[in-house]
């Protein structure tokens, strides 16, 4: 198991997730406490109860509009 900042860890996700896919446990610490841990998924995960709450989140959005407004709009409140 290794340890990254989680600075490094933002600039190299890319990096990491192919050694976590090669089996590889990481530990992400902020100011030398580990905050997360990437690691690859449990044998047998439950992927079909995860894809059931995708579905679930997808159903719910149908319909939903953001009534005339743009999104650069509400980005560009969001920031003030």
């Amino acid at each position: 198991m290794s340890a990254v900042a989680l600075y490094e860890a933002k600039n190299r996700l890319s990096e990491l997730i192919d050694r976590v896919l090669a089996g590889e446990v990481i530990e992400i610490t902020r100011r030398g406490k580990v905050v997360a841990q990437l690691a690859p998924p449990a044998a047998g995960a439950d992927t079909e109860a995860a894809q059931r709450a995708v579905d679930a989140l997808r159903a719910a959005r149908k319909g939903v509009s953001l009534g005339g407004l743009k999104i650069r709009d509400l980005i560009a409140e969001g920031r003030r």
